[in-house]
């Protein structure tokens, strides 16, 4: 089985809802992780935007959400979760907002997409901060047994 990602509020390459965004509650999307590979220790998440600030001329990647010391049997996160809502062990690093938790989309101009990144590892990394997604890349270096990805767009509407 391969490592897999989704979400029931998005198919891949798909919209997503406005309650996801800045425009509307700003609430993480429901994610449903499968095919973790029998090897791994943990998971980790990071969910970035390439199309930053404008899809014609993009000039950086920005980070909405970095996850990591997830359970390897973690089966997903609810919608909308919480600090205390994460599973047991988890770890947040720091977002391009400076802060920990879920920023979603929120594009100044154009349609973006947003990959959500899951990794699966054969560590756990224990407790290095609030990192930001280039620490985490660097921390999980030699250490990713597999990888999954879902797409989603966003464009702001009126």
């Amino acid at each position: 089985m391969t490592l897999a990602i989704r979400s029931a509020a998005f198919r891949d390459q798909g919209e997503i809802p406005r309650i996801h965004t800045c425009q509307g509650q700003d609430l993480s999307p429901p994610l449903e992780f499968s095919g973790v590979p029998a090897a791994a220790r943990s998971l980790a998440l990071v969910v970035d935007d390439p199309d930053a600030p404008d899809p014609a001329a993009p000039k950086r990647t920005y980070v909405h959400w970095v996850l990591y010391d997830l359970p390897a049997d973690a089966t997903g996160l609810p919608a909308g979760v919480s600090v205390d809502r994460l599973p047991r062990g988890t770890r947040q690093g720091t977002n391009d907002w400076k802060r920990t938790g879920y920023g979603g989309p929120c594009p100044p101009i154009g349609r973006h997409r947003y990959f959500f990144k899951l990794f699966a590892l054969d560590a756990l990394l224990g407790d290095l901060g609030a990192l930001d997604k280039a620490g985490l890349l660097g921390a999980i270096e030699g250490h990713v047994l597999a990888r999954a990805e879902l797409v989603g767009t966003y464009q702001k509407h009126d």
